[in-house]
């Protein structure tokens, strides 16, 4: 066991050095918003009655990597399988950085190996959240932003 902070964790995640799956550093990327341990607690306690959403990401196949599309992304279904039994597999024969340059309005983890993960969020949170704050981005797709 290891006490780091969500930055910390993050970059040890993109020198290899530590593994997370996508939800996990989809929140620690959302941590990376607070600068201590009292700001974080006080969000909470302000942000706690607003409500919450249930959202599945849903993993879009790409010719050269995956996207795991998030509630608010254009790619995202208007009806998602929450339980699995529709075995509904989306894919497309179109690579990432195509995707993302037709792209308008993300909230998208795009991975194209296991420590290769970038994410890319430009939708307004729900419920007074906060957004996670973007990693690793491959290009630049900041016009689009």
């Amino acid at each position: 066991l290891q006490w780091s902070s969500p930055s910390e964790a993050i970059e040890r995640f993109k020198s290899q050095e530590m593994q997370f799956p996508p939800p996990q550093l989809y929140e620690l990327c959302r941590l990376c918003n607070f600068s201590s341990l009292q700001e974080l607690n006080k969000f909470s306690s302000e942000r706690a009655l607003e409500g919450c959403e249930r959202w599945m990401p849903v993993m879009l196949t790409a010719a050269d990597g995956r996207l795991h599309l998030l509630p608010g992304d254009e790619l995202y279904p208007e009806d998602p399988d929450y339980t699995g039994e529709k075995n509904v597999v989306l894919s497309t024969d179109k690579k990432v950085d195509d995707l993302m340059k037709e792209g308008s309005v993300f909230h998208r983890m795009v991975i194209k190996d296991t420590n290769n993960v970038a994410l890319y969020v430009n939708i307004q949170a729900q419920y007074k959240h906060v957004n996670p704050v973007m990693i690793n981005a491959f290009s630049d797709y900041s016009s689009k932003l």
